[in-house]
């Protein structure tokens, strides 16, 4: 039935743009609608003022929000940088593609790509910003040819780099062969490349993605937390509000004011893409995504690194969604996660979902404003060894390798009761039940998905050549230049 349903309102969408925009194979073609998929890095959801952030300066963005849909529940499936990034444009999961740690090379050629359905289905693909899929040494460009994974038409990127000051922040040029200075705050000049390429294709069909790396930790000084003075005078660190998992000190209110001029630098390049369509007569065919890889915990729980992990500020990242065309600006409270991002926006666009494809289309449910029908989104980051489960109610993982003792990696929050996630149930024998329920969940989940619960050291030795070990084990900055990430094999098919 629910097919039957989907089938129909597509059928009814396509018969409506045929009549107002005329008859014929051309006329439904140019009725197409346009994507433009625009993402930060390392964003929680409440570093919005939209999500309820009294203290950040993100009017475009908010005006943004009004205009289309703000989704209360959008997960980071794998919350790290080059696994969000492989889930998002294969559908598939990081134990398939390989892209399952920072600076893996994801596999092509495993099922029909993101790009790969949009460029084959006539649109123009434009990739901006970091990539952070070619595996290996950061520093290097992308050439054309299989690892843009479709993005063949205009391609501009640095791959991974953590320079964003117009002194120093560059790109590769549409080869991969050649360093140019972007000359000014990194996600402006990115912002313009993209302003660039809607003039160019304004046209014809087109699919963008901006990839910002703001507002990402960089460097050595204020925490790695900085900006533009400009933006920096926009926040006194002293009268921010600091989230009541994290300990108060100057240090860390200068990494909030940092973080948050990065985030209000993002908004302001936001709105002159916005202007950017509109000026073009394209804002109202045009579905626009605004959401981030994942979040910024900042220092809470006295954890050191900021990502990684199952609690909300780390997985939990905002999801804005405009077309004006078709969808009714309101809040949704559906389920959404990163594997659904393709095959949702593929099914708004009435295009085919590849089979590889692992995630839900929920675009009937976005038409038709409903927010049921998932109950659940996995959560899994493999060299940590913990899987885990966020439902609308509670945040879940475990460690697989120590499901029972105190390991960071062990937690339970009812949101519910505890929206900050300051209490962690998993231990606690009244919530013995919940935590059970959970647990079968995340195993259910890991079984669809082929995920034998493998620790982070044999999943190593399953696929990675033998010469590589010592390199994958090192820090970034420590590999070889001639290492390049490649696997031998991918751990489930």
């Amino acid at each position: 039935m629910e097919k039957n349903t989907n089938r129909a309102l597509r059928c009814f969408v396509l018969i409506s743009a045929l009549v107002f925009t005329g008859t014929g194979a051309s006329a439904a073609m140019d009725s197409r609608p346009n994507l433009v998929f625009v993402f930060s890095d390392q964003q929680s959801w409440d570093m919005l003022g939209c999500y309820g952030n009294r203290d950040i300066k993100t009017p475009n963005l908010d005006r943004f929000s009004r205009e289309g849909v703000r989704f209360s529940h959008c997960i980071s499936t794998s919350p790290v940088c080059t696994p969000y990034r492989g889930i998002l444009l294969s559908g598939q999961h990081p134990l398939r593609t390989g892209a399952f740690e920072n600076d893996l090379q994801m596999r092509p050629g495993n099922g029909k790509y993101f790009a790969e359905v949009l460029r084959d289905a006539g649109y123009r693909t434009g990739y901006f910003g970091k990539w952070h899929l070619y595996g290996g040494d950061r520093n290097r460009g992308i050439p054309p040819g299989p690892f843009r994974y479709g993005f063949d038409d205009e391609f501009l990127s640095n791959n991974c780099t953590l320079v964003f000051d117009a002194a120093r922040a560059y790109y590769w040029d549409q080869e991969g062969r050649t360093k140019k200075l972007y000359g000014d705050w990194e996600p402006y000049a990115q912002t313009r490349q993209a302003m660039e390429f809607v003039d160019r294709h304004a046209d014809k069909p087109f699919a963008l993605f901006l990839s910002w790396h703001p507002p990402h930790n960089w460097g050595a000084a204020h925490e790695g937390y900085d900006a533009p003075q400009d933006l920096l005078d926009l926040y006194d660190p002293e009268k921010l509000t600091l989230r009541p998992t994290v300990k108060d000190s100057p240090q860390i209110r200068r990494a909030y004011q940092g973080h948050m001029a990065m985030i209000s630098s993002l908004d302001r390049s936001f709105g002159w893409l916005m202007d950017k369509l509109d000026e073009r007569g394209l804002g109202t065919n045009t579905i626009v995504v605004f959401t981030s890889d994942h979040g910024d915990m900042l220092r809470s729980y006295e954890w050191p690194n900021n990502k990684g992990r199952a609690e909300s500020l780390s997985c939990h990242v905002p999801l804005l969604v405009r077309w004006p065309a078709q969808l009714k600006p309101g809040t949704s409270d559906l389920l959404m996660g990163t594997f659904d991002l393709m095959p949702t926006l593929l099914g708004l666009m009435q295009l085919p979902v590849p089979d590889s494809c692992q995630g839900r289309d929920a675009s009937n449910a976005i038409l038709q404003g409903r927010d049921d029908g998932v109950d659940e989104q996995p959560l899994l980051f493999v060299p940590l060894n913990w899987r885990g489960v966020y439902t609308k109610r509670y945040t879940y993982s475990v460690d697989v390798n120590d499901p029972d003792g105190e390991s960071h990696f062990n937690i339970l929050y009812d949101r519910q009761t505890d929206p900050q996630e300051t209490r962690n149930l998993f231990h606690d024998p009244k919530s013995a039940a919940v935590r059970e329920k959970l647990h079968a969940q995340t195993f259910a989940l890991m079984q669809r998905f082929g995920d034998a619960g493998l620790s982070h050291a044999e999943i190593l030795k399953a696929c990675v050549r033998d010469e590589d070990m010592a390199d994958v084990l090192m820090s970034p900055a420590k590999r070889p230049v001639n290492w390049e990430g490649r696997l031998k094999d991918s751990p489930t098919r």
